[in-house]
Order: structure tokens, then sequence, then C-alpha cells
């Protein structure tokens, strides 16, 4: 056999082993302890549908009560309002973001393996182009109310809305920069 042929064959091979890889489990099956990348409490008030997914009605009930808690630390006040409005419809997760579905099985059985591997590059592209749109948005209105806010309100903002310090999701994530030390290196 050419070694031309063996190569593709070895890369079809392998691309075919990446795309089962990445459908996960069978059969609704977690791979692992239920929440065990969360830590202890990242699972509280948390359910999950069979495919892993957070209940839309239940992560929109903890962005409610997160907003609440933010808006409250923030003492927004009626000239605010507006921006701040804006700020948390922004925030809600669109329609195909919460509820993003992987293509029909029956369907994509019907295909090749390279018109799958189309498909799921076409799916891809534009769920990440729906997500680009949704943090454009997101950047904006953030924006929008963070000027509308005092210079206290901004500092009060910044520690709560700082990335990392989302203790509802498992808390620490690992040393900083500047703290601990890499593995073999004395700090």
């Amino acid at each position: 056999m050419k070694t031309g042929l063996k190569l593709s064959l070895v890369g079809a091979l392998l691309v075919a082993a990446g795309f089962a890889y990445s459908q996960g489990p069978m059969g609704g099956q977690c791979d692992g302890m239920p929440g065990q990348h969360f830590g202890m409490q990242g699972m509280q008030g948390m359910r999950h549908d069979r495919m892993g997914k957070m209940d839309a009605t239940r992560m929109q009930a903890m962005m409610d009560k997160r907003n609440a808690v933010l808006k409250a630390q923030l003492k927004i006040t009626a000239e605010q309002e507006a921006a701040w409005s804006a700020y948390t419809d922004a925030m809600k997760p669109g329609a195909g973001m919460m509820n993003h579905q992987r293509p029909d099985p029956a369907e994509m059985a019907k295909l090749t393996t390279p018109q799958r591997l189309d498909k799921m590059q076409e799916l891809r592209a534009q769920h990440m182009s729906e997500m680009g749109a949704a943090m454009e948005k997101h950047t904006q209105s953030t924006k929008n109310l963070y000027a509308a806010l005092t210079p206290e309100q901004q500092k009060v903002f910044d520690s709560a809305a700082m990335p990392g310090q989302r203790h509802s999701m498992g808390g620490q994530r690992g040393p900083k920069a500047g703290q601990g030390t890499l593995p073999g290196k004395q700090g």
C-alpha cells in the first residue's frame, strides 16, 4: 500500500476517533462523579438534565438572585435604573445560548464522514458567531452601566465583577499571577 494512502487512512481514523470522543459518554451517563469539577459548594442548587446541561429556569433564578444582590450593593439610583435594566437584559442568555442542541444523530448518520465534519464545523461557526454577538452586547451594556455609576459604585462593581471571583462555581481556581509556584520550582 502506498505511503500517502496509509497516512490518509490513519488521518481519517484519528478524525473519526476524535469526533466520537467529542460526543461524550453514551446514554446520558456522566463521566466521573457529578459535580467533581465544581467543588462541594458548586453543585448546591444546580439541577442538570440527562445531558449535563443546567436547567434554564434555575440558571435564570441564580442570575436574578445575583443581580438583586449586586443592585443592592451598588445602590442603583432612579437615574441609573435605565442603564441597570439594559445591563441585566443583556446578561440574560439568548434563546440559542442555553438551548444549544447537538445535531440530530439520525440526520448525521445519513452523511458521509467529510459531510459530517463539514456540518459540525458549520454548526460550530454558527454557535461561535451567536456567542460573539452576545459578548458584544454584554460588553456594550456593561460599559454603558459602568459610565452611569459613581466612582464609589465603580469600585464596588469592579470587585464584584472580577473574573475568578464566582464562588458559586467552585471558588478558587488555582494561583493567581505572582502567587504560588510552578511545579518543580521553589518560591
